[in-house]
């Protein structure tokens, strides 16, 4: 079921989050004798406000390309440069330029994609040029980096951390769930994560006992979102359109092709309106399609197109017992799960059996807020549910509630022997474990730092984040070589960014001994989220000095990127997860 929502658009407070170690590689490359970069990327994935607050506060003249004026010669430019004008005439009316933003480069007219070439060969100005992944480049644009003039950032998709502190900072805590179902929902184009996020805002409700708050229901049907899908939905025949409704209506399950008209299916794979798997299953190629689809449904169609909800309880069955067996097999990667994801993204009740064990495995996984939020959900369906508020306290243990680590502990009065290890007193559980679990044991027993970063390895590849950490985390103190020593903190803390803040016992050890009074003050205020130059007015010191202390606290952490800081700069309190 999915409703309509009449929105203005909403201009929320949108801060920069994310990507600051961009953000520094752009702004230095625009300074000394460097020549600028090419920044390219996926629509929507960020790449014009990096640059713009790359440049914020310096003078920088800007230029953008459009699809309205790719035949008009040197049109981006037509504000910086004479009415009429040679390229010759125009290279040297740009040449007295210091830096030159030239954005949507891959909409250049031919002449002004001529004129950035040009000025990167021969002006002194410094460049900062944007072009989108996947369209059509100039010649002359593409040739900026192939032919080694500029160096080029490509971008990635904001990391699921990373997108997490973003709406973190443009809302304020939300839970895990929705959190992901913001993410799922824009694939990565923070352009439409910004439009989802304004259109549920009124719609977020508190989650009891956190300072969370959770969006659940339907999809809120903005003017934003229906212009994203209408012109991909529009181009449909009728048949095409029929098939497009009925997976609409299968959602979330996929759909069998020998239900479907195949002629039809070809064409709306060949225009990537659906999406086949290799077990031949198929689905539509976007999130929002679904909604969208549905609403345009007249109440007599939506009748006769709609599964029963007996079919989703069987399929949740399937899920659930999928999960148990991995759990069982030691192996937690990801798997799909997506009625159990869909039946709570649109408020319905959630079996307490399934969000017991759904919330096991992102405990297991090291998503210990994803836990806390589906533990939340089984105990909403039902209260008494004793799995749920098992796993709800351990997941809040991570997070919250951390204590000192008692030193007289009994491994044998632990219910998981595996906590023993993870708590550092392997010596009395190692027989009863087995696999990677015993081997753990064993090697944090000999203290061998090489043999616990090659068990933090295997725990990685079977999904097991948090316990790879902490593997790593214990190699740390027991490596000889100070090198392999910070070769296992890079990867403790870089995995321990990925637990949605779990703090343990063995992440305890990732804190900023190895700094001076000095590096401390400055780490601690950058993990704060403070830029170079406000540190530099706190402390009273140069950007220049602010800069180099961060680069050296850098060799000395292992850290790789500003994003790591907040790890080391606390050293939690701890209980086991």
């Amino acid at each position: 079921m999915t409703y309509e929502r009449d929105a203005t658009t909403l201009e929320l407070p949108w801060p920069f989050a994310g990507r600051e170690d961009e953000r520094e590689l752009v702004r230095r490359s625009l300074t000394g004798v460097r020549r600028g970069i090419v920044v390219t990327g996926p629509a929507g994935c960020g790449k014009t406000r990096l640059v713009t607050e790359a440049v914020r506060g310096t003078d920088c003249a800007r230029a953008a390309g459009t699809p309205e004026s790719r035949t008009i010669p040197f049109a981006a430019f037509a504000h910086l440069l004479p009415e009429s004008v040679t390229l010759h005439r125009a290279v040297q009316s740009l040449s007295g330029i210091r830096t030159l933003l030239v954005d949507d480069a891959h909409l250049l007219d031919d002449a002004s994609a001529a004129l950035v070439h040009q000025l990167a060969v021969h002006g002194r100005t410094r460049l900062l040029v944007v072009a989108t992944d996947g369209a059509p480049v100039p010649y002359a644009i593409s040739r900026l980096w192939t032919g080694e003039l500029l160096p080029r950032l490509a971008l990635e998709p904001l990391p699921e951390e990373e997108t997490a502190r973003l709406l973190t900072a443009g809302a304020g805590p939300l839970d895990a769930l929705t959190v992901n179902r913001l993410r799922r929902l824009s694939q990565g184009d923070l352009r439409l994560l910004r439009d989802l996020l304004g259109s549920v805002r009124g719609l977020l409700a508190p989650v009891p006992d956190t300072g969370e708050r959770a969006w659940r229901g339907p999809v809120p049907l903005t003017a934003a979102i229906r212009e994203r899908t209408a012109s991909v939905l529009g181009r449909s025949c009728p048949l095409e359109r029929e098939t497009l409704d009925r997976l609409a209506f299968a959602e979330p399950l996929p759909s069998d092709p020998d239900d479907l008209d195949l002629g039809a299916l070809e064409v709306l794979e060949s225009d990537g309106l659906v999406e086949v798997d290799d077990r031949g299953a198929v689905r539509l190629a976007h999130p929002l399609y679904g909604p969208v689809l549905r609403a345009a449904a007249g109440r007599l169609r939506a009748r006769r197109l709609a599964r029963t909800p007996q079919v989703y309880a069987a399929a949740l069955d399937a899920e659930s017992a999928a999960l148990a067996r991995r759990i069982d097999q030691a192996d937690v990667r990801a798997v799909a799960t997506p009625v159990g994801e869909w039946l709570v993204a649109e408020g319905g009740s959630l079996p307490g059996r399934y969000a017991a064990v759904r919330a096991r495995f992102a405990r297991l996984r090291g998503e210990v807020r994803e836990a806390a939020a589906w533990a939340r959900e089984g105990l909403r369906s039902d209260p008494g549910d004793a799995s749920c508020r098992t796993e709800l306290d351990r997941a809040r243990a991570t997070v919250d509630s951390l204590g000192e680590l008692d030193p007289d502990l009994d491994p044998e009065a632990l219910t998981d022997p595996y906590e023993a290890v993870r708590l550092g007193a392997p010596e009395k559980v190692a027989d009863r474990l087995g696999g990677v679990f015993a081997r753990h044991a064993d090697a944090l027993a000999r203290a061998d730092g090489p043999d616990l970063d090659e068990v933090a390895g295997e725990l990685e590849r079977r999904g097991y984040l948090l316990f790879a950490a902490e593997a790593h985390a214990q190699a740390v103190r027991a490596h000889r070589d100070p090198r392999a020593a910070r070769h296992s903190r890079t990867r403790a803390v870089a995995l321990a960014r990925r637990c949605q803040g779990a703090r343990t016992p063995a992440l305890s050890g990732l804190v900023l001994g190895e700094l001076t009074t000095r590096q401390r003050q400055i780490v601690t205020l950058a993990a704060m989220g403070l830029t170079n130059r406000q540190i530099a007015e706190r402390l009273t010191l140069s950007v220049r000095t602010v800069g180099n202390h961060l680069y050296s606290a850098y060799a000395r952490l292992g850290a790789s990127d500003r994003g790591a800081l907040p790890w080391l700069a606390q050293a939690p309190e701890a209980q086991p997860a």
